[in-house]
């Protein structure tokens, strides 16, 4: 049996929607994109296969949006918001802003463009897509949320994966057991969305305001934790940051 026929009707077996769904389980359970209690937007959601995996995963107290241009048939089984729209008018973009005012954890997004057969402008397209989906992860992530979007392999595909790069704590691309064998379809995959008000190289002037566990002394720069090695409370000095996380940094004496 062929990887299609088997996914196929696993999903009809099992009540998914579409065999998709197994994409993004085989991605959440290699990467751990999903969590209890997540609210998750799905982008370009129709029919619906990811949103029953999100929603199953997210459980109870989690919550679930999805955005699709096409109709998206209610979810019996699961509590799923739909939102109606084009993900690249403004419209649809209030409409989420409604929908989630405080931001979101987790971006999911499985859109892939109308297929013309010319390779290049085919990933062209997919590439467009993606960088739409990773405008709207910037603005609705919070800080340390994930991001997970599908492109097609091609020649801007590094360009996109490095700006993802800039955005996120680890970085991966990933192609699930569940593609079809044919396709050139990956999956970029951001964990930790940094939202740190320093980057890696600044140098900035801090005060040391209290010592941690380990006795590194601690700064902080706009409510952003700075670990500084060999400082004591109450030094001034200048620091280089050599290290960002969603919540925390590090950063040496220059």
């Amino acid at each position: 049996m062929g990887r299609k026929d088997q996914y196929y009707n696993k999903a009809k077996q099992q009540g998914y929607r579409a065999r998709s769904a197994y994409k993004l389980a085989q991605i959440d359970d290699q990467v751990g994109l999903l969590a209890a209690g997540d609210t998750v937007l799905d982008l370009g959601a129709a029919p619906g296969g990811w949103l029953q995996v999100a929603a199953e995963r997210v459980g109870e107290t989690g919550r679930v949006i999805g955005v699709d241009f096409q109709r998206i048939d209610p979810l019996e089984d699961h509590d799923v918001e739909t939102i109606r729209g084009d993900m690249t008018e403004d419209s649809t973009t209030e409409k989420i802003e409604e929908a989630a005012p405080e931001g979101v954890d987790v971006v999911v997004s499985d859109m892939a463009p109308n297929m013309t057969g010319e390779y290049d402008l085919d990933h062209a397209r997919s590439v467009h897509l993606a960088r739409t989906a990773f405008e709207v992860a910037q603005d609705f992530l919070d800080s340390g949320g994930n991001f997970v979007v599908k492109v097609f392999q091609g020649r801007d595909l590094d360009a996109f994966v490095a700006d993802v790069e800039d955005e996120f704590d680890k970085v991966s691309i990933v192609r699930p057991d569940a593609s079809r064998e044919s396709s050139s379809e990956v999956y970029v995959v951001g964990i930790g969305y940094l939202t740190a008000p320093v980057s890696v190289g600044e140098t900035r002037t801090v005060t040391i305001e209290a010592t941690g566990e380990d006795g590194d002394g601690i700064a902080y720069v706009e409510g952003y934790t700075l670990f500084v090695p060999d400082t004591a409370v109450g030094d001034e000095i200048e620091v280089e940051v050599t290290g960002v996380k969603p919540r925390f940094g590090f950063a040496e004496p220059v």
